[in-house]
């Protein structure tokens, strides 16, 4: 008998099969994130949220302050659509559920007006010349996915 003494289990039955899990996801976007989503999708606007107590700017945005609580969902700003790269990594492997093809750069972009970054791709330069404080563009998708993905990408200014 064959047993896994941490839990007194009889392995003598079981096996294992090698393999990768892939469980994409679908989630809603809540009311706040929608309105994000529209008016990427409509406006080609990059909207954030303003804490009326701290004044710290989140894009994306969120309902809370994550230092004070205060409810944030009716003190919209207008962003602008450019940004600056404030870490970065290059994607290296191929998946179905990937945006892109391999390689490519996802990059924590900062955009002007927001004190907190959000993760986008950077195109318009070769991966190996993206760089830490790079300042970067949003541009639009040609159709809409109604999704983060309505940003294209983010290109050099």
């Amino acid at each position: 008998m064959s047993a896994n003494p941490k839990y007194n289990v009889d392995l003598t039955h079981c096996f294992v099969e090698e393999g990768s899990l892939s469980l994409p996801v679908q989630a809603f976007a809540g009311r706040v994130g929608s309105k994000f989503i529209i008016s990427l999708r409509d406006q080609n606007k990059i909207l954030g949220v303003k804490c009326p107590t701290c004044n710290k700017v989140y894009c994306p945005p969120r309902e809370y302050c994550e230092k004070d609580l205060t409810k944030l969902d009716e003190n919209w700003v207008e962003l602008s659509n450019e940004g600056t790269i404030t870490n970065f990594t290059i994607v290296n492997y191929n998946d179905r559920h990937l945006p892109r093809k391999a390689p490519y750069c996802l990059a924590m972009i900062k955009v002007d007006g927001a004190d907190s970054p959000f993760a986008h791709i950077v195109e318009g330069v070769e991966v190996e010349q993206v760089k830490i404080r790079m300042r970067v563009k949003a541009v639009y998708a040609k159709e809409t996915t109604n999704t983060i993905l309505d940003i294209n990408h983010f290109e050099p200014v």
